[in-house]
């Protein structure tokens, strides 16, 4: 297990959960991509898919605007030398609880990729 990719997702959590965007996006590549089902429903134009620092910064701005007692807990995080594989409970008051799995691909401890998947 890669024990860097693990501790950059441990920092992604607690960013995300302080809902502290510098950060959370300090985490990130310059040109990172990122994918989500949420985001292509909010944002159709993107098909899901955002790319870069401004575009991340934009979404999750919005994000934490709109729920601001959204919260991630996780449950396991399982690395290897390329990406962390997160399981987390997506927690926002008055909706059920949602298992979701995301997977960071990380280069140069800056992750350059994430793809949202909802159970």
């Amino acid at each position: 297990m890669n024990d860097t990719f693990i501790a950059i997702a441990k920092q992604w959590f607690d960013a995300f959960n302080e809902h502290n965007l510098e950060n959370l996006l300090a985490l990130y590549a310059e040109d990172a991509k990122h994918y989500s089902p949420k985001l292509k429903i909010r944002q159709p134009e993107t098909n899901g898919l955002v790319k870069g620092k401004d575009a991340l910064r934009a979404w999750w701005k919005d994000a934490f605007e709109r729920l601001p007692e959204l919260h991630y807990s996780y449950t396991t995080l399982t690395a290897n030398d390329e990406r962390v594989f997160m399981e987390y409970i997506r927690k926002v008051p008055g909706e059920e609880d949602m298992l979701v799995a995301e997977v960071l691909e990380i280069k140069n401890d800056k992750i350059v990729a994430s793809r949202v998947y909802h159970g």
